[in-house]
């Protein structure tokens, strides 16, 4: 496992939650089972990963496949059909579990962000 020294103490890295794609950071209430933690919050934990937001991941990436960029929303009326605006954060999740996973990257204004800090709308890129 690795670590970063962070004051006088090694600390191991950051972890994303399999939820949301969020990253976490190392929490001393953690130390004893780091390695088991897997979301970031007990909404996350709740929630896990639904067929349905597989599905939107399996969407993404065939969206992709065919143009260059998209936005999460496109994702979201693939699947969700006329019913797709409740489908508009989960895809924003599975966009960032794909980021997490080395298969996209979320951009703004055209420069490659943060998944866990992007606030507002943002378009989706096969990673390069």
């Amino acid at each position: 496992m690795a670590h970063r020294q962070r004051g006088s103490t090694q600390e191991p890295d950051d972890k994303t939650c399999v939820s949301c794609g969020r990253r976490m950071e190392w929490r001393a209430k953690w130390a004893a089972n780091w390695a088991e933690v897997r979301y970031c919050s007990a909404a996350c934990r709740r929630r896990g990963v639904t067929p349905t937001d597989q599905e939107l991941e399996a969407k993404i990436l065939s969206l992709l496949a065919a143009a260059p960029t998209i936005y999460p929303s496109d994702a979201a009326r693939a699947v969700g059909g006329d019913d797709w605006s409740r489908l508009e954060e989960p895809a924003r999740r599975a966009a960032r579990r794909l980021v997490a996973a080395g298969e996209v990257q979320i951009t703004q204004a055209g420069s490659v962000v943060d998944p866990s800090t992007a606030k507002g709308p943002f378009r989706i890129r096969r990673a390069r």
